[in-house]
């Protein structure tokens, strides 16, 4: 995995992603079923029990089967089918005010029992080196309840055949378009989770999400020139009937580039991925300087993934994590100042664990803590962090944000980045009507390569595609284009956002944190947004 967050879809490095601890290779069919709800709920109290008897104040109990299926194609080959189950427990407990943790694949009431003792015992030695007890906020305990992505159709009972078969068929309509070269890949996930806790609750949630991204290439034969496009649809919290591909859901964007909602049409996108690489092979190269940007939610997503998701996580300001790309820029002394503006004044970012269809989106959060809403930043005003139980205290909140995750039973839970949006803009604004005030500017669509600095403050992001905006217009494609930022500086001159008519979702399935490694899904929101006055280099001068 790479020192940063997002991470690239080269089979290899995501197919080691997809096996987490004590994980293990088994037949499709398997991938369907769940544990017995009144079997994980006795195992959970047999935990809690040996917990307390051992001299713990708190206990909590994570029973998950984590379920994993990974098909990779390349042209008319199917390169890599990968089916893998991971199931166990986590027992995290807090014993004369010090965490301890551990965990078994053993799912027994003595398998259970020796695992909470063992929790105990590491908190108990741990707390001869602690000088300050945990605090944590307080929570209500649910009772048992239980939630579950609203799904259509579950991707794992769907048969191999057909999936792979769509892939394929992919694959060959981008070859018909003039693709030189195309690879396609469906992830599918689904996190059957159990929670428990001594203070009152049983939680069991059935998470599902679904990606299918592609790469297509198209090569010069004559110059030996070679122009990619990766596929534009989202990561997203559904099931199979994300790939229905409704026309509902497709728009046309100034720049003629269609992008989706709700449904994904990976074929159309795949043809016009082709035609757009090749057109791309023939763009001119961008002009350096300062521009105004149009940019994409299918962009934008990335920027705010780095400038805004990261920095704003309470453990990164306070210097606790430091691992996949430093700490924060966005320290205390900012928060709630009157002398500092993340952003314009109308710049609204706001954190949501419940945003429907979103890869982040559950009730509860691995501590047991019910998921919301939150601002951020308001009017460009930092006004809040990221926060979970043991650090709501720092920042005088009341209760956690429910932000809490592992990625799977055997890892501790710990502070995890919510979906983070920017608000749609309050007045009605389409993207064509944008495009009409800019003069010298230049329109993106997509993620691509990017750089960050070991506090999030400075930052460089690429793109899939780019379209020069002269006097109002949409004047052709154009290539090789990066643009740099300050954080603040370029959330300050963010000068116009979209309604809410134009919001859509992208997101992550590979963000990176923690030592060791962990990693979540992610999304993040908006509607196309203006930017004024953006440093633009080009990055084929820059490379030489």
């Amino acid at each position: 995995m790479e020192r940063r967050d997002f991470l690239k879809t080269t089979g290899i490095g995501l197919g080691v992603l997809l096996a987490p601890a004590w994980g293990r290779v088994i037949a499709a069919e398997e991938l369907v079923g769940k544990l017995d709800v009144a079997v994980k709920k006795a195992l959970a109290d047999a935990a809690m029990s040996a917990a307390r008897e051992g001299g713990a104040s708190y206990c909590d109990v994570r029973i998950g089967r984590y379920l994993r299926q990974f098909l990779n194609t390349r042209e008319d080959r199917i390169e890599n089918v990968v089916n893998s189950e991971s199931t166990g427990v986590g027992i995290r407990v807090i014993a004369k005010g010090t965490w301890g943790f551990a965990a078994t694949r053993d799912l027994s009431v003595d398998g259970v029992t020796r695992a909470a003792r063992q929790a105990v015992q590491i908190a108990l030695a741990n707390s001869r080196l602690t000088t300050t007890p945990v605090q944590l906020a307080p929570v209500t305990g649910s009772g048992e309840v239980s939630w579950a992505t609203p799904i259509v159709k579950n991707p794992m009972a769907v048969p191999i055949r057909e999936k792979v078969g769509r892939l394929l068929e992919v694959n060959a309509a981008a070859i018909n378009a003039g693709a030189s070269f195309v690879s396609s890949n469906l992830f599918q996930v689904n996190e059957q989770k159990y929670f428990a806790s001594t203070d009152g609750s049983y939680i069991d949630q059935d998470i599902h999400r679904i990606w299918a991204p592609f790469s297509v290439t198209v090569v010069d034969t004559a110059s030996g020139k070679f122009r990619s496009r990766d596929g534009l649809g989202a990561p997203m919290g559904m099931g199979y009937e994300y790939l229905d591909g409704k026309a509902a859901d497709k728009v046309e964007l100034p720049c003629g580039v269609v992008v989706y909602k709700d449904s994904y049409d990976m074929l159309e996108d795949a043809v016009a991925a082709a035609k757009q690489a090749r057109e791309k092979l023939k763009a001119p190269s961008v002009k350096p300087g300062k521009y105004d940007l149009v940019l994409d939610p299918t962009h934008l997503l990335l920027t705010i993934h780095e400038s805004v998701g990261h920095p704003l996580e309470l453990d990164r300001v306070l210097g606790y994590e430091a691992n996949y790309a430093g700490t924060s820029f966005a320290t205390l002394d900012k928060w709630r100042s009157k002398d500092f503006h993340y952003g314009s004044d109308i710049v609204t970012l706001t954190a949501d664990k419940t945003q429907k269809h979103s890869l982040g989106a559950v009730a509860y959060d691995d501590e047991g803590v019910k998921t919301r809403a939150w601002d951020l930043v308001r009017d460009g005003i930092l006004v809040n962090y990221q926060a979970i139980r043991d650090q709501a205290h720092i920042i005088n909140e009341e209760e956690s944000h429910g932000c809490c995750y592992a990625d799977s039973w055997s890892s501790v839970q710990f502070q995890r980045m919510a979906n983070v949006s920017l608000s749609a803009g309050k007045d009605p604004l389409k993207p064509e009507q944008m495009v009409k005030d800019v003069e010298n500017g230049i329109y993106i669509v997509g993620r691509g390569s990017y750089s960050i600095d070991q506090q999030r403050y400075n930052a460089q992001f690429g793109g899939q595609l780019f379209y020069a905006i002269k006097d109002g217009k949409v004047t052709g494609m154009i290539e090789d284009v990066a643009y740099q930022i300050r954080t603040p500086e370029f959330w300050n001159a963010c000068s116009a956002i979209c309604d809410q008519s134009d919001y859509r979702i992208g997101g992550t399935f590979f963000d990176g944190k923690g030592q060791p490694g962990q990693v979540s899904a992610v999304s993040h929101g908006s509607s196309t947004t203006r930017f004024d006055g953006i440093n633009v280099i080009n990055t084929a001068r820059s490379l030489g």
